[in-house]
């Protein structure tokens, strides 16, 4: 089989076992890709089918996790935003061509990543009594996606820039499982450590094929001014995970540059 057309079955499937089989059987150094194939689009996110779609100011936290169904909602919201990364390391590896083996090897290694945290995350939704779908979802990372559509903006918004917010998020949902007496606190904080650990590795391929596109395009914009086109994203938190995002790759320039992009610098 051709490596785009798998990829692009795997996009499509709202299967996470389909997912997983499609992309377990390629061998990356041996397929065959077809880079002048046709790019096709899709309209709408694979877990549409599944979730129920609501504006982001449906979807908040629960302040505290004690319950099971407070629990439940705070482990589905970081599960969904695990399922949307999996389709934006799918799309990232189906759209853009022509490009080194190692960008698509970059981007299958971290879609398997992605795969491995929702399963971690949707083990632990099940034993709480909750499936994938069981809350309303926003479609924010899908959207962004779909305006991102070259390689720079693709770099810079999702992969260097959005990805970034769970760097940032992570500190402060620890510490509100931390603060709950459930039985699973400790199984979750755990999930929650190997998710930073490995999107730290994910945010800093994001900087690394950023970098590299703009040398191909001979770009010196700033990360600030890239993203400045896509004002109605967030890209940093308000309280950014510095020491996380300098391990990712970032300068404190460009901590500094969002931060002043977001309007948080005077805060």
């Amino acid at each position: 089989m051709e490596f785009f057309t798998l990829v692009f079955r795997a996009l499509q499937s709202s299967d996470l076992a389909e997912k997983y089989e499609i992309l377990s059987g390629i061998d990356i150094d041996t397929i065959y890709f077809n880079h002048n194939s046709c790019v096709l689009d899709i309209a709408n996110p694979s877990y549409a089918n599944i979730c129920k779609i609501a504006h982001p100011t449906r979807t908040r936290r629960p302040k505290g996790g004690n319950s099971n169904s407070a629990l439940a909602k705070i482990l589905h919201s970081i599960a969904h935003i695990e399922y949307s990364a999996i389709d934006l390391g799918l799309d990232a590896m189906y759209r853009f061509r022509n490009l080194p083996l190692e960008y698509y090897k970059d981007f299958l290694q971290l879609t398997f990543e992605e795969i491995y945290h929702f399963s971690l995350l949707e083990s632990l939704l099940k034993e709480l009594g909750y499936l994938y779908g069981s809350f309303v979802v926003h479609d924010n990372l899908f959207n962004a996606m779909q305006k991102s559509r070259d390689l720079i903006s693709r770099m810079a918004l999702v992969h260097k820039g959005l990805e970034a917010m769970g760097l940032d998020a992570n500190p402060f949902v620890r510490a509100k499982i931390e603060s709950c007496t459930h039985v699973l606190k400790d199984r979750i904080l755990n999930c929650l450590d190997i998710i930073l650990r490995d999107e730290i590795g994910h945010v800093s391929r994001g900087a690394k094929w950023l970098d590299f596109a703009m040398r191909q395009e001979n770009d010196t914009r700033s990360l600030g001014e890239i993203l400045n086109n896509f004002r109605e994203f967030n890209v940093i938190g308000r309280i950014p995970n510095i020491d996380a995002r300098l391990k990712a790759g970032y300068s404190m320039g460009e901590i500094e540059e969002l931060m002043l992009l977001n309007g948080f610098s005077d805060e």
